[in-house]
This record gives structure tokens, C-alpha cells and sequence, in this order.
């Protein structure tokens, strides 16, 4: 797939927003606004993992470079202030997506080097 035609379809949006999605069904919006307590660190930590782990196989399957992981970070980020998260929430859902997709893009550390 070349890089206009993966940007015509529109499937990195249509994916971020599916991201966005998901994350909200497990993750309202009105929990991360309220005031009062809020979910326990370690459930969120595990509901974004769950989230991101998507991203990760999106990348392994769609070999997104830079332009496509810049773009599916601003997407999500988008949805997310669309849907109500507080700002605090979309700088680290977002910094943590875009950790995970990078780090599924690189060579592993124990891949023997090609000589």
C-alpha cells in the first residue's frame, strides 16, 4: 500500500477513531472529569494498555512510517478532546500511543544482525 493511497482511505482516522471508541467504553470521559475519586491507577494503566496493545497490532499489520504514526497520534488525540477527555488524559493517552507504535516499529534487541 503507498502512503497516498493508505492517507485517501482514510484508514488511520477511521482507526484512531476506533481507538477513541474503545478506550471511552471502558474509560468514560465523565470518570476523567470528575472531581471525586477516580478509577484506581492500575485499572486505567490496564485499560490503556488493552487500548494501545490495538495500536500496536494496526502498526505490525499496516508498517505505519513516520507520516502515518504522526498521523494516527493526532488523530486519537482529536477523538479524545471530541470526546470529552481533560486535557491532562489526551497529552499522556496520547504520548503513550505513540511510545507503543514506535516500539513496535523497531528491530528487536535480540534479532540477530543481517550480515
Amino acid at each position: 500500500m503507498g502512503l497516498l493511497s493508505m492517507f485517501s482511505k482514510g484508514e488511520i482516522g477511521e482507526f484512531a477513531k476506533t481507538l477513541a471508541t474503545n478506550l471511552s467504553k471502558r474509560y468514560p470521559p465523565s470518570i476523567d472529569a470528575a472531581t471525586e475519586k477516580k478509577v484506581s491507577e492500575t485499572r486505567l494503566t490496564k485499560v490503556l494498555e488493552d487500548v494501545l496493545a490495538q495500536a500496536t497490532d494496526f502498526q505490525q499489520k499496516q508498517q505505519l512510517g513516520l507520516f502515518g504514526k504522526a498521523k494516527l497520534g493526532n488523530e486519537f488525540r482529536w477523538q479524545l478532546k471530541e470526546l470529552g477527555y481533560t486535557d491532562k488524559f489526551i497529552e499522556m493517552a496520547t504520548e503513550a500511543l505513540m511510545v507503543y507504535v514506535t516500539r513496535a516499529s523497531a528491530p528487536s534487541a535480540t534479532a540477530p544482525d543481517k550480515k
